[in-house]
């Protein structure tokens, strides 16, 4: 299967691992600074004679024409990316958020379904031990009737990290802490605590970094149509590094915590089942990666792999990534409007309706 990929920074070395553990016929890295592909290429001792570099990817979806695309770009530009990668037959693999509004993101499902391409939103922690686990016992009402359900990301980001890419914190190419750093741990909320939610009510503000245009501190509540309830914390903030993202279901017969610094982690597991040992749950399902992205991408890009080639079902389609980024728009919409909203959000809600948010 030809791979291609997309945008060559921060977060690439984790696709091109990925993909490299799948055995994808890896043909080509586009990135608009060059330097950034060729660093790959050497890092990853890749056949340079193979794996061509680009800078312009429409001249490369021409050139090689790839079964599989991912797209690791900054935020703004996943839809337009997107669209043009499904245009030319590509299945896609987009990187957290899906977009930047409903509108984009409803484009994206439309066109790969009309055009018979499948659509995964890079929500990685999905394939995290821990997550796994707690879905299983979720499907297997474990937990009895859910209660709610809490979702914290206590990180740090500093001046240097936003001087890196200027486009970081901005509402057209980004958005805040929650749109960023939080969505993956909203993303799970959702899915664990069954994604139909009633209302939301949010509270954002920009409280350390005023060089930047959106949120440092995100929190909201969350009203699910099955009578549960949840809690959003998310920040970047914290010092002097990064502290936990962790996720809390409450059931009325279970109690389960996921911790580490990326969700990798069980640190608690109580059911009124007494089914399993706690401490083997614990050893067995815990991770320790080296970084906050996890293990995850290379079980994805399996998973992707194998829906493609109709064996599996895809986990994250690309309704999963709208789903998350529709979260962190209301959360938005809430505190700016100062009021509980209502889901689903219109489709013309995006982040460029929150431009100057904190500069009034």
């Amino acid at each position: 299967m030809k791979y291609a990929l997309i945008g060559c920074g921060r977060i690439s070395p984790n696709h091109v691992m990925a993909a490299k553990n799948n055995d994808l016929d890896i043909v080509a890295l586009c990135d608009i600074n060059k330097e950034n592909a060729i660093d790959k290429i050497i890092k990853f001792d890749l056949d340079s004679d193979k794996v061509k570099i680009y800078e312009d990817y429409k001249e490369m979806l021409k050139n090689e024409k790839p079964d599989l695309v991912a797209i690791a770009t900054e935020s703004g530009k996943h839809a337009a990316i997107a669209l043009d990668c499904i245009e030319a037959g590509c299945h896609i693999i987009v990187e957290k958020p899906i977009a930047l509004s409903i509108a984009d993101a409803n484009a994206i499902i439309k066109a790969g379904k009309e055009k018979g391409v499948l659509v995964c939103a890079n929500h990685q922690n999905r394939f995290n031990n821990s997550i796994q686990e707690i879905k299983k016992a979720i499907d297997k009402r474990r937990f009895g009737k859910l209660l709610h359900g809490t979702a914290h990301v206590r990180w740090a980001r500093d001046h240097e990290y936003y001087d890196r890419a200027s486009w970081r914190g901005t509402w057209e190419q980004d958005g805040g802490c929650l749109m960023n750093q939080c969505i993956h741990d909203i993303d799970l909320l959702r899915w664990m605590m069954g994604d139909e939610i009633d209302t939301v009510y949010g509270m954002t503000d920009r409280l350390v970094h005023h060089y930047i245009e959106a949120e440092d501190l995100g929190i909201a509540v969350v009203k699910f149509k099955n009578g549960s309830y949840g809690i959003i914390e998310g920040t970047t903030n914290v010092y002097p590094k990064n502290l936990e993202e962790t996720l809390y279901i409450f059931g009325e017969k279970g109690t389960v915590k996921a911790g580490g610094e990326s969700v990798n982690i069980i640190e608690e597991w109580n059911f009124s089942d007494c089914f399993g040992d706690e401490e083997k749950v614990k050893e067995e399902c815990s991770e320790n990666p080296p970084n906050i992205y996890g293990f995850g991408h290379s079980k994805l890009y399996k998973n992707v792999i194998g829906a493609i080639e109709g064996k599996e079902e895809l986990l994250v389609d690309g309704e999963a990534g709208k789903r998350a980024m529709e979260l962190v728009l209301a959360i938005y919409k809430s505190a700016a409007e100062n009021r509980p909203v209502k889901l689903p959000l219109d489709e013309s809600c995006s982040t460029m309706d929150f431009v100057k948010r904190f500069d009034e």
